[in-house]
Formats: structure tokens, C-alpha cells, sequence
């Protein structure tokens, strides 16, 4: 099978460069191992015609790497209005934060259409196409209406929420209903699965049958793949990686305190606000911890042009100069906070470093980080993971210490527990973590998505028909940049 990858963001495969996002470096390892071909956008736009995409290809491992420039006319309505300010408010349960205009939204169907044209230049009579996320919900119904008749996956790395939430995006039945343009829908939980095949039964009335969904498209499969990392490798990086210069410097500065480490982009769905609260609970609550220990906070600004995203940037500064000033001293401050992103090399070796790993989101499709801080743990002295229970990976990661990020003062005292747990609980705690992240890789992951994809059967039969745009060779140019937006 020619496997086709799709993504907005995607990954060059540079160790050393700094990674925003948990889809771009999960999908890296596999991608170069299993020779599929891996299409996203560029980093650029463009003015032009949409029917003419371009592209930058370049070898990523086994397979490859293609690049496009999207739409300038298009592009701000589809990024930072519908894909931003309406659906991923809403697929984190913010009703709150929505906000739409018509323009974006046929913005977002633009690009969507424009995306599916350039992937008429890759289809072979083994493609399957593989998307990925809330950027492309539509994708897979443009594909269609070009008389693609090739397996067609996808994959959402966010929650999916109840129906109230979901009723609240502008043209939301429009957009599910395209949806199903999909031969498999994979979620992360069995609530998402729930909460999407609950909305097709009771807002459609469709027929739903051991979660496969019967509409015009044919039937669609409703699945759970929970995604993994690579456990091993990020643990022997981890190892290494504590002789980084970074990493050294940050161990010769603790001076014998402990260290608790956070590692989010810079959004409202991560906690961020309830977290930094929640240390100086601790700290008012246990001043004993003053000094003893601290937090290092790594927020990667994204989004920045939304204004939600801008008003979160503000309030988190104030709030944690608020919390340095009230508890810091000249030669000790509470809690470090930097607003740049890490390579993942670096990132293992301050997981590494940190007796306590945060990650405290309020609404959460995996994260990734929770699953990479177990995995740089040194098994004779491991750290403590201080998990949301609204984390999709606290389904699995059910031995660390579950926490309800809405309640401030019952995560200063597990933060408080955390520090002071004895070695040997530390050690069971973490080798039952350890053996669900080996059951579960990212390898594992994108092999029973593809398994599942192959063995899935539409009502879609007969000869391939003529396409509507038929394909042509793949332009190669050089790209001078014009407008940066990651």
C-alpha cells in the first residue's frame, strides 16, 4: 500500500531544532521509517490560482516529505478563524472562545478543497490517504467529490465533546456530515468515540451499529487508537542527553533543590493559570517547601494573533511574576519561566533532571509530554508524574498521581505528596507506567490505524472513475520565504 500522510504541521527531522506540538513529532519517527509520503503546508503562503499547488519534496528516512504553500487569500480564515477560533475552542469544551464569520468558514472549505487537489498528484491505484486533525474535518468529502474512491483515514488529536459543544461551531452538521466522507475515524478515548457517535445518532439519524456509521458516503468506522511514543528510544536519549550543556546548567544551578517540570504550547486548554496557582498554594500551604523546591515552566508561544492566546500570554506573565515576588528570595526564584520552544534531545534531559513532571491540562486529547516524562525516567530513581485526569493519557497512565486541575488546593497537596513519595513506591509506580508505554507505542499506533484502514470495507465498489483534475508531475522549485506563520 502507498501510504499518504496529511497534516497542517508537519516535521523536517532535525534533532536539534525546536518542536512545537505533539502531532509534527509523533508522526516523524514513523513516517521515516515506513516510507510514506508526508504532505503539509510549507510555512508560507501565496497569492495565485488554487488550482496549481507547488511544493518543496524532500526525502524524510524512507519515505518523503512534501511541502505547499496555502492559499494567502484563504489562509487567515481557515488558521487563525475557523480551525483556531472555532474548532479548537470548541473540541476542548470552550464554548466560551468561539468565534466565527461565514468568511472563515468558506475559507476553511476552501483550503480543505485546495489541499485535496494537491493530493490528486499522489494518488496510485494502492494509495490509501491518511489525515490528519481538526484542520482537515472536510478533506476527505473533497476527496470524494474529485471521484477519489481510495481508502481515506482520519485521525483527531484533540478531544471530541459532548453534543451541546459541538452544536455551538457555525455549519457543524454540514462538517460532520463530510466527516463521513471517511472510511475510518480514529479518536483517542472511548468518551470522544462516544461523544462524536452520539451526535451522529441523535443530530443525523443515522443507523449505528457496533460503531460503524451507515450515510450516503457508505459506512464509516468509529475507532479508538490511543497514540504512543517510542519509549526506548526517548529513554536513551534522555540518558545522553543529561550531559547537554542546557541540561548541565540547569542541574548545577538547583544547588541540591528538587525541580518540577512543565512543558506545554502556550494555550488555554494546558491549565497553565490553575498550575502556577496551585505552586504557590503549595508554597503559602507548605513553607517548608520554600527553597527546597522549584518550577520550571517551558510555554511555547503559538497563536499569537488570536486574541485569546494574547490575553493568556499576559496573564500568565503577571501571575507568575505575582507568585516570584511573594515567595522568591535574592538568591532563589520559585518558579523559571520561558517562553521558547526545545529541541526534543534537550526537553529529554530536563525531564530527566525533574524529580516531578506537571502536566495538568484541562481538556486533552493524549499529550505526549506526560508519556515522554515517564519515558526519560532513570529507572533506579525515577520521578513523579502529576497527571489531569482529563489528559487522554490518564486512561492508560492510571499509577500516576491523577489530578483534577479545576481544584486548586488538591493539586498544591499532590504536588506536596509527590515530592516527599519514597523511592520504592516511586519505582512500582513508574515500572506500571513504563509497561503501558511499551504495549502502546507510536510504531504500534500507526500500524493498527493502517491494519484497520486496509481491513475496512465501504459500500463504495467498482472500477476507479475518471478524476476530475487528473494527475500531473509534482513541480520542484526552490522557495524564497514570503510570510511566516508557525
Amino acid at each position: 500500500m502507498n501510504l499518504v500522510v496529511v497534516s497542517n504541521r508537519v516535521a523536517r527531522g532535525k534533532a536539534n531544532e525546536p518542536m512545537t506540538g505533539g502531532l509534527a513529532a509523533a508522526l516523524l519517527p514513523v513516517v521515516e521509517k515506513s516510507g510514506a509520503i508526508w504532505v503539509g503546508s510549507s510555512g508560507r503562503v501565496r497569492d495565485g490560482s488554487l488550482k496549481e499547488p507547488f511544493a518543496e519534496i524532500e526525502a524524510l528516512g524512507a519515505g518523503a516529505l512534501a511541502m505547499l504553500d496555502l492559499p494567502a487569500a484563504h489562509y487567515g480564515g481557515y488558521y487563525e478563524g475557523f480551525a483556531n477560533s472555532a474548532l479548537w475552542p470548541a473540541l476542548h469544551s470552550r464554548s466560551d472562545l468561539i468565534r466565527a464569520s461565514q468568511g472563515d468558514y468558506l475559507s476553511y472549505r476552501e483550503v480543505n478543497a485546495f489541499m485535496a487537489r494537491a493530493l490528486l498528484r499522489f494518488q496510485k491505484p494502492d494509495t490509501a490517504f491518511w489525515i490528519q486533525d481538526y484542520h482537515f474535518l472536510a478533506l476527505g468529502a473533497e476527496l470524494r467529490d474529485l471521484g477519489v474512491t481510495r481508502p481515506l483515514g482520519f485521525f483527531l488529536h484533540t478531544p471530541w465533546p459532548a453534543r451541546a459543544v459541538i452544536e455551538g461551531v457555525p455549519h457543524h452538521r454540514e462538517l460532520i456530515e463530510a466527516m463521513l466522507a471517511y472510511d475510518l475515524i480514529g479518536f483517542q478515548t472511548s468518551d470522544d468515540c462516544e461523544n462524536f457517535l452520539g451526535y451522529v445518532s441523535s443530530d443525523l439519524g443515522l443507523e449505528v451499529a457496533d460503531g460503524v456509521v451507515t450515510s450516503s458516503f457508505g459506512k464509516t468506522r468509529v475507532a479508538v487508537f490511543p497514540i504512543g511514543i517510542d519509549p526506548e528510544k526517548f529513554a536513551q536519549q534522555a540518558a545522553k542527553a543529561v550531559s547537554h550543556p542546557d541540561v548541565s546548567r540547569l542541574r548545577r544551578s538547583l544547588n541540591g533543590e528538587k525541580l518540577a517540570i512543565g512543558v506545554d504550547r502556550l494555550d488555554y486548554s494546558k491549565g497553565l493559570i490553575n498550575r502556577i496557582n496551585a505552586f504557590d498554594r503549595m508554597w503559602t500551604e507548605h513553607p517548608a517547601l520554600q527553597r527546597t523546591v522549584s518550577l520550571l515552566q517551558i510555554a511555547t508561544p503559538s497563536r499569537g494573533a488570536i486574541e485569546a492566546y494574547g490575553n493568556l500570554q499576559s496573564e500568565l506573565a503577571k501571575l507568575v511574576s505575582d507568585v516570584n515576588g511573594r515567595h522568591g528570595e535574592v538568591d532563589w526564584t520559585p518558579i523559571r519561566y520561558l517562553n521558547k520552544g526545545f529541541s526534543q534531545t534537550v526537553l529529554a534531559g530536563l525531564y530527566r533532571t525533574a524529580q516531578v513532571g506537571v502536566v495538568t491540562p484541562l481538556q486533552d486529547g493524549m499529550n505526549l509530554v506526560a508519556k515522554e516524562y515517564v519515558a526519560a525516567q532513570n529507572p533506579a530513581d525515577p520521578g513523579v508524574l502529576v497527571l489531569s485526569k482529563f489528559a487522554g493519557a490518564a486512561n492508560e497512565l492510571d499509577t500516576a498521581l491523577l489530578v483534577n486541575p479545576n481544584d486548586i488546593d488538591g493539586m498544591a497537596r499532590t504536588i506536596a505528596t509527590a515530592l516527599s513519595m519514597p523511592l520504592n513506591e516511586r519505582r512500582l509506580r513508574w515500572e506500571a507506567m513504563m509497561d503501558k508505554l511499551r504495549a502502546g507505542t507510536i510504531q504500534r499506533w500507526f500500524a493498527d490505524f493502517v491494519d484497520a484502514l486496509q481491513e475496512t470495507r465501504s459500500d463504495r465498489c467498482g472500477p476507479e472513475p475518471q478524476l476530475l483534475v487528473p494527475p500531473a508531475p509534482w513541480p520542484l522549485r526552490s522557495v524564497n520565504s514570503s510570510s511566516r506563520y508557525h
